[in-house]
């Protein structure tokens, strides 16, 4: 297995100039083998008593809800005829005859074993790090295993909710007392111990962490399938027929769900909550909002001291004069931060577009959180773009802030900014991205090695959860914070695989940047780790929320399949059959957006909206990307348009972002309804979502249908 996967990792190397981008987990339509298998199936009868066997089986198995308490039997329904209360009756898509959809039986039993170990093994590491796992996929799996599915087993991360009524988001009286543990980084991940002595005898707490070599048989058995020949063909394939069948499930019902939209009172499209599931807060405001406030410090600020320019402290409007600029004249042209042909997939000219008119000076001035005044205008930049949020009501954001991993006191200061100018709104909910740059840093001496990085990351975070009251301001700070990213350039290519012969992060001394999926295993594990520790003292946890799949090596996306709740971008899908298959089984959370990689006729969310997986839509930096006051309304609009999407398309995709997102639970029983955490139409209140039941109804008896294709696979004759 090790061996296939370093044959993988060899051809993701290669010039792609000289080969067809990602071939080994493509199927290309007019493939010559496909043909000929295709030929060799309709000759060959060999298991034509397999078929039939199948065939009279073939129903659809739906999760019924429990009729007793901690049991949710799946009980089998004929595809014509499942029961959903206040679903309108529509018309159904069902193919009969054929059960395993123009494979042969082998190929459908080997797929089906497959796709059943990655769903497991997504469901293991998800567990493990309270991320979610679809409730769905699990009543089958527990079904396969011949178990009884308990809803109570099912694990959900942990939000703070809105404070109530005048009560103060930055009050430090309740928290919680010091336990008096002791955190110290071993291999890379962070270990609590009771106190010092079993520190030093290394005797940690049970905090279970991921194990190193099963992590990697894993990663190299998922590498194995995804570049599976009967795998890719079956997942192809299944992938084809669930497009097909909702553009004829949206040619047969298309009016009927226009109909209960427009019997649905008070809520449309509009006052539907929506949530931008990914974006940078220093990209946060549009062009021209920058571009005024910019000109109002000046008129405000011009004498005031906010900069340290060759040792000499200047004023604004000194500093200006050192740029020979003077604010009047600029425009939002002059400002040059918005993205266009020219950083088409250059990730180096996008990066220098944070630069106002090019100079830096202006970047550490307004979109810094540490700077010589303390970042106030940046937060300010923030709180009036979290003001017209408030004002639009329906509209949340879940901006990124940067920890970067240079050094200890990073959290500390980033904390403090965050009290000290009161950046908070319940219109937002906080991240923070971790940059993929060891590289530079250790170029310039700023760590030792890669350990160090990883330990200026996370070391504070677990201190604080272990004694919040010595830590007051990073303990505040981190119950607003709902996630990690981690962020950079994926199309730059490493040269190195992460594989058991990996050094640790204490080894990897080299001015040479680790692997993608290097930094995304040890993210995970410390996240995994702290969220044990959190979930026992009661506190918030944490989800892995990577960009990933932007650019690069599909293995990205594999990486982030066994370790990510949901990811941003996840463009490359499109070269996998198999794993797009997975993140559709899996319902994982993807945001998506105006891309730097992708033209928009390129763009994919139509197919990915069309075959059902989990999409939402987001900015991601309206700063490059935006022209209006509401850049996510933009966004909407600019998909209705390109892609032709109706008014259920809309609020489902708003749905979808609702539930993506880090909102609470309080919030989102407020939002969705109060059931939810289910799934299917049981799980959707019409009145607050504005999604037709029968588009639910739809999308739930399409999972199910497939779901149900891979208990069939593995059931022994």
């Amino acid at each position: 297995m090790r061996a296939f996967a370093e044959k993988v990792f060899a051809s993701e190397t290669k010039d792609e100039n000289i080969r067809d981008e990602i071939s080994m987990f493509d199927v290309a339509e007019d493939c010559p083998i496909l043909h000929q298998e295709m030929a060799h199936h309709l000759h060959t009868d060999d298991d034509v008593e397999k078929r039939k066997k199948r065939s009279q089986r073939c129903c659809m198995a739906v999760p019924m809800p429990a009729t007793q308490a901690g049991a949710a039997p799946v009980v089998e329904v004929k595809v014509d005829a499942p029961t959903y209360l206040e679903v309108p009756n529509f018309q159904r898509v069902a193919i009969l005859g054929d059960y395993a959809s123009g494979v042969t039986m082998d190929d459908f039993e080997l797929s089906c074993k497959g796709l059943y170990r990655a769903l497991s093994i997504r469901e293991k590491y998800m567990r493990l790090a309270y991320q979610r796992f679809p409730r769905t996929a699990s009543q089958y799996m527990r079904d396969i295993e011949g178990e009884t599915f308990k809803p109570e087993d099912q694990v959900q991360p942990v939000f703070t909710p809105p404070p109530k009524n005048e009560d103060d988001p930055f009050d430090t009286k309740a928290l919680p007392e010091n336990l008096g543990y002791v955190a110290r980084m071993k291999d890379g991940v962070v270990h609590v111990y009771n106190d010092a002595a079993a520190a030093d005898k290394n005797q940690p707490k049970d905090l279970p962490c991921p194990d190193y070599n099963t992590f990697i048989d894993d990663m190299n058995f998922l590498i194995a399938l995804i570049a599976q020949g009967p795998t890719k063909t079956y997942s192809h394939r299944r992938l084809k027929f669930i497009m097909s069948k909702f553009n004829v499930h949206e040619m047969l019902n298309e009016m009927e769900e226009m109909k209960e939209l427009k019997m649905n009172p008070h809520r449309d499209f509009y006052n539907c909550r929506k949530v931008d599931t990914h974006i940078h807060a220093a990209a946060c405001m549009n062009q021209k909002h920058l571009l005024r406030f910019i000109k109002r410090s000046y008129r405000v600020d011009a004498d005031r001291v906010v900069h340290k320019l060759n040792s000499r402290e200047v004023t604004l409007k000194e500093l200006f004069e050192s740029l020979h600029l003077h604010p009047y004249d600029l425009t939002v042209d002059s400002l040059d931060v918005h993205a266009g042909r020219q950083t088409f997939q250059r990730f180096d000219k996008f990066n220098a577009k944070y630069n106002p008119v090019g100079a830096s000076e202006l970047r550490d001035l307004y979109m810094k959180t540490e700077n010589h005044i303390n970042g106030e205008y940046f937060a300010t930049i923030i709180k009036e773009v979290a003001s017209d949020l408030e004002d639009a009501k329906y509209q949340y954001a879940e901006p990124r802030l940067s920890i970067y991993g240079c050094n200890p006191n990073e959290w500390p200061k980033l904390a403090s900014w965050f009290v000290k100018h009161r950046v908070y709104s319940p219109n937002l909910k906080w991240m923070i991205q971790v940059p993929r740059i060891y590289d530079i840093f250790r170029g310039r001496n700023f760590v030792p090695h890669f350990g160090k990085m990883l330990e200026n990351i996370f070391l504070p975070v677990f201190q604080a959860t272990i004694d919040p009251q010595s830590h007051p301001e990073l303990s505040i700070f981190l119950n607003h914070v709902t996630g990690f990213d981690s962020v950079d350039d994926e199309s730059k290519h490493s040269g190195h695989m992460f594989s058991t012969k990996s050094p640790k992060p204490e080894e990897w001394d080299i001015v040479k940047n680790p692997s993608y999926t290097y930094y995304i295993y040890y993210m995970y594990a410390n996240i995994a780790v702290l969220n044990q520790l959190r979930r026992q003292r009661g506190m918030n946890t944490f989800m892995f929320r990577p960009h990933c799949g932007e650019a690069g090596a599909i293995t990205h996306l594999l990486a982030a399949f066994m370790t990510a709740d949901n990811i941003s971008h996840g463009l490359n899908l499109k070269k996998s059959p198999v794993l797009q298959y997975l993140y559709f089984l899996t319902q994982i959370p993807i945001a998506i957006n105006n891309s730097l990689f992708l033209e928009y006729a390129k763009n994919p969310l139509l197919e990915f909206h069309q075959k059902g997986l989990m999409i939402s839509l987001s900015t991601d930096d309206p700063m490059q990307f935006h022209y209006t006051k509401e850049p996510l309304m933009e966004e909407y609009a600019i998909a209705a348009q390109v892609f032709k999407l109706s008014t259920c398309d809309m609020c489902e995709i708003s749905r979808n972002s609702v539930l993506q997102s880090a909102l609470s639970h309080e919030e989102k029983v407020r939002f969705l309804g109060l059931d939810y955490l289910k799934e299917g139409p049981e799980g959707n209140d019409i009145r607050k979502t504005n999604v037709a039941q029968i588009r639910m109804a739809y999308r739930y008896e399409t999972l199910c249908y497939e779901l149900n294709l891979i208990k069939e696979g593995l059931k022994t004759e």
